[in-house]
């Protein structure tokens, strides 16, 4: 986990679930040639300009997800979650987001909506304030600029 601090409007959770510690190399064709670690810095920018700080995991394992959102509670003020193919199966992950009762943003790099079938749907978004697609990685950004505009 990677943190940021230098803000006073709180901290945001950014959640990368499986497969997103391969960004760069894996299908750059859909998700570009951004690395995780290009996100989690553009992602801390964003978050610092708008003063928050901000703490950072990528996890392929669903449970050390489902931990960070747990521990969030009390300890961040919004999450960003990008739970890759976790948002596709995961009743757990849905579970955890209402049950900590923060704003959370979902976020995907590649439009799901224009890829299988499968993909079309998600647990989680029933669950989040806010859901952006298709924005490339670039939406994290525009998850913190939700952020900005919607929170005291």
């Amino acid at each position: 986990m990677t943190s940021s601090h230098a803000a006073d409007r709180g901290t945001l959770l950014i959640l990368n679930g499986p497969n997103l510690n391969l960004l760069g190399t894996r299908e750059p064709e859909i998700y570009g040639a951004s690395t995780l670690a290009d996100v989690e810095q553009l992602t801390t920018a964003a978050a610092k300009a708008a003063g928050f700080s901000t703490t950072c995991l990528q996890s392929n394992h669903e449970g050390a997800l489902l931990d960070a959102i747990h521990a969030a509670r009390g300890t961040a003020v919004g999450i960003i979650i990008n739970a890759g193919a976790y948002t596709h199966t995961s009743v757990a992950l849905r579970d955890a987001i209402a049950g900590v009762e923060l704003p959370t943003v979902e976020v995907h790099i590649s439009n799901v909506h224009k890829r299988e079938e499968f993909r079309h749907h998600s647990y989680l978004s029933a669950v989040c304030n806010a859901v952006i697609v298709g924005a490339g990685v670039h939406g994290y950004e525009l998850a913190v600029s939700y952020f900005a505009k919607t929170l005291a």
